[in-house]
Formats: C-alpha cells, structure tokens, sequence
C-alpha cells in the first residue's frame, strides 16, 4: 500500500523547500506582511490573545504546529486541522474600525491575503538564502501553496498559481491595504516578545532578528510600516541570509532539521535512487 504523503510528498518544491531552518525567517516575514491587510489584523486581533503580549507566543506556536501538520502531515491529519480551522474561522465575525462594518473573519479576500503573505515570504526568503530553486521551481511551489489555499477553505482555481500571478496579484492588492495601529504594536512587540522562560535567549536575539526580518519586507510594506525602504536594505538582508542558509549547511543533518524534514529528505532520496536505479536497468 501506497504510503500517505499528504498534501505534497517526495519531489515536491514544498518538501524541499520548508524544513531549511532559515526559513524561519519567512515565518515571520509573513506575520508582518499579512498584518498590513487592516481587516485580516482587525478580525484575528478581535478574536484572539493575539494583543495579549503573555498569550501571543501560544497563539505563535499553534500556528507553527497548523503549518508543520498542513506540510509534512498525513491527509487524515491535514483534514483534520484544516476542518478545525475553517469551523473556527466561520463563527467569527471582526468590525472594521474605519466604517463600523461586521465582516466574516473567513472572506475569502481575507484568507487570501494571509495565504499569499506565507506563499510570498516562505519562497522569496528561500531564493534570496540560495536554496536551489530555478524560475520553474519557484512557480511549482506557488502552484503546490494552491493546495495549502484549500485547507482553509479557499476555492484552489481562485489563488494564484505561479510567481507572475502572485506579483499582479500584489500589484491590485498594494493600493487596499495599510498598516492599522495594531499592525504597527505588533511590529513594535517583534522586537521585545513575551517569551517563555526556557527560550529567554530568543529574547535576547529579538532585536537582530527582527531587524532581518523587517529588511527582507517588500519595500512598499516597511513605507506602509513608516520604515525606510532603501535598496541597500535589500541587499545587507539578502547578504545575511545568504550566511545564515550556508553556515546551517555545515551542521549535520540529524542536527540541521526536524523529524518531520528528516523524514521528507529521506523519502525524496528513496525516490530519486529508485528513479536513478529503473533508468539504469531500462
């Protein structure tokens, strides 16, 4: 029987792509740039600790734990998570601060918007670090994300579906979108987070961290942050992440990732000996 890959498996850009630990830095990338949608920012913000500096780093982690179980899970497991969410998000409803309107927290504009800003940031930090990803490679990982779309209940024919779609897609979006006052705490609070006691070094490294992460934004999202958006910021990010990607490379593997990724790797070498070994024998 056919083992259960889930939403991507081996060969996929997603598996080769995701468990790079500098991708971490993507992770946050996204939180930033999807908080400058102001009703995305107002429905989570409204119906969450997300503004509670003691409860935002929960509310983090369950957010890495949907994304782990949504790439590297099974599709029972995939399911399971993506009914959870939907089934949340189709309860709430946020208000627009600017005209006293309710809204579905779940309008597909909104949940676009938080798709995209993980699809844009996730890949942009993966080729600007060096991870190998040619033109064609990168639009299959924007066509893979379409999947990902449909977990929380977007429709896949409706999201874009390579790098060209994605950048128009942007380009509509820039001129409805700004940062809200809780966009602008949130990216204050990067700086300084709550965090647990036993990552108190995290804490430490906020600061450089968080200064990385904003310079790899798009230089019109750090002006709608009221932040410089200077050319040469791009390249001092795209220098430090080409570092970090390289110095991570020289830890060994059992280190480097997690299981999850270990697992993937191993799988997608299995697959291209086994490719290797029938083009031999044919």
């Amino acid at each position: 029987m056919q083992e259960d890959y889930g939403l991507f498996g081996p060969g996929s850009v997603t598996w080769r792509v995701m468990g790079e630990p500098v991708l971490m830095v993507g992770g946050v990338r996204a939180l930033l740039l999807q908080a400058l949608h102001p009703r995305s920012m107002w429905g989570t913000a409204q119906n969450s600790e997300l503004m509670n500096p003691r409860e935002a780093w929960s509310r983090l982690e369950r957010t890495v734990e949907f994304v782990r179980v949504r790439t590297w899970g099974t599709e029972a497991e995939v399911e399971r998570v993506g009914r959870r969410v939907r089934k949340l998000h189709s309860k709430l409803t946020g208000l627009d601060l600017r005209t006293g309107e309710t809204f579905p927290v779940d309008d597909p504009e909104n949940l676009l918007w938080v798709h995209m800003g993980e699809v844009d940031s996730y890949l942009d930090i993966a080729r600007r670090a060096g991870v190998p990803l040619s033109r064609a490679d990168a639009d299959r990982f924007v066509d893979e994300q379409r999947r990902a779309a449909a977990v929380v209940g977007l429709d896949p024919a409706d999201v874009p579906a390579s790098v060209g779609e994605m950048r128009a897609y942007y380009a509509d979006m820039r001129g409805r979108v700004w940062a809200c006052r809780e966009a602008r705490e949130g990216l204050l609070r990067m700086f300084n987070p709550n965090v647990p006691r036993n990552l108190l070094p995290l804490k430490l490294a906020a600061p450089g961290l968080g200064m990385l992460v904003v310079s790899t934004l798009p230089r019109w999202a750090r002006r709608m942050y009221g932040l410089p958006g200077l050319p040469t910021s791009d390249l001092a990010a795209t220098v430090t992440l080409k570092g970090l990607y390289r110095s991570t490379k020289v830890i060994p593997e059992h280190v480097r990732y997690r299981p999850d990724a270990l697992r993937a790797r191993r799988l997608t070498r299995e697959r291209e000996e086994s490719a290797a070994a029938l083009g031999v024998a044919s």
